[in-house]
């Protein structure tokens, strides 16, 4: 098999079409349906996806919530101001870390937050990813603490200021850790949920919490030699059924997102079968993977040669894939966090 190459994956994207603000209505984004049996590409708005889905087929939605996880603060003893960005919890108080700039925060650093509302300790750097571990003093909840100091952590390609804090969360998000939002998701609303309910699909959710890992650039020429971080995910039981029944019945199962999908490939068996579990996953599906589970793909427009787009092109195929996303320029779709969407039918 030839060796996959990172240039294999590239598009070239004008600037103005990354989408800069969420839409006023979450559901009026467009759709891209992408036919893999007839190979063709069908030009919808993302309300109409409930016509491809079917009574008793399911769809699997990552319930995570954002963390307001980009927190600005001031060194103790000289003022600089250095920004915090939280990627993942290791105890109540004990946080992996992004630091900028990193060089002013040394090992036993002490930064002061909101007036001192909350503070934090540098406990260790990793010289190899420059990440580092904070110890956070405070008193009361710090989720709450969190909301009130914190800012979402918009992608950097993102500039514009987000209005609304609830447009980079899911209306169903839930379970709080991610340091990311699983954007496919973002273009459900109430209404549209429960116009599929009412039409017999049936609705699974699981939880895997964004981490910043998911967003690396590949920086290794031949990708199959890439190294995934590795993201905390939670599957229970009820899930699994519903999700174990569709597959059971012959019907389709639809993930919301490459999370989802990301997911129900970590925990099923070489059968399909999901049994429930909860751990880390570094899975790195690239063309050439044999789905285990995922049989349709609700999914945003990924960055140029990101594992993302690697994800969507092991779903159907390279050629196709970058195809589509020529003719989505095309046709000036919004692309990546709050841009349009794509099903992979």
């Amino acid at each position: 098999m030839q060796k996959l190459q990172l240039s294999d994956f590239y598009y070239d994207l004008p600037k103005e079409l990354i989408a800069q603000t969420p839409l006023t209505d979450r559901s009026s984004s467009k759709l891209m349906v992408l036919d893999r049996k007839d190979n063709t590409i069908t030009h919808k708005t993302f309300k109409d996806i409930t016509e491809y889905i079917n009574e008793g087929d399911c769809l699997v939605l990552n319930n995570t919530r954002v963390l307001p996880a980009r927190l600005y603060g001031i060194k103790k003893g000289t003022g600089a101001h250095i920004e915090f960005l939280l990627l993942k919890r290791i105890s109540d108080t004990v946080w992996e870390i992004m630091v900028k700039p990193g060089k002013r925060a040394k090992i036993g650093t002490e930064v002061v937050f909101g007036d001192g509302l909350l503070c934090a300790t540098i406990l260790s750097e990793d010289t190899e990813s420059g990440l580092k571990t904070a110890e956070f003093h405070f008193d009361g909840i710090f989720e709450e603490i969190l909301d009130k100091l914190g800012e979402m952590p918009l992608p950097p390609y993102i500039t514009e200021k987000l209005q609304d804090k609830e447009r980079y969360q899911t209306v169903y998000s839930k379970n709080i850790g991610s340091a990311a939002a699983p954007t496919a998701g973002l273009h459900f609303t109430d209404q549209l949920l429960k116009e599929l309910a009412d039409k017999g699909v049936k609705i699974a959710f699981l939880t895997l919490h964004v981490g910043l890992g998911t967003f690396r650039p590949v920086k290794v020429k031949d990708i199959t030699t890439h190294k995934m971080h590795s993201e905390f995910f939670e599957i229970d039981k009820e899930a699994c059924n519903i999700i174990n029944e569709t597959k059971k019945s012959g019907k389709k199962v639809f993930c919301v997102g490459t999370t989802s999908t990301r997911t129900l490939e970590s925990v099923a068996d070489d059968n399909g079968f999901l049994t429930p579990k909860s751990g880390w996953t570094d899975i790195f599906i690239y063309p050439g993977y044999k789905f285990k589970i995922v049989d349709n793909l609700i999914t945003n427009f990924h960055l140029p040669e990101s594992t993302l787009l690697m994800l969507v092109s092991a779903l159907y195929d390279r050629q196709h894939i970058l195809k589509a996303y020529t003719e989505a320029v095309n046709n000036n779709y919004r692309f990546f966090s709050f841009g349009d969407a794509m099903l992979i039918n």
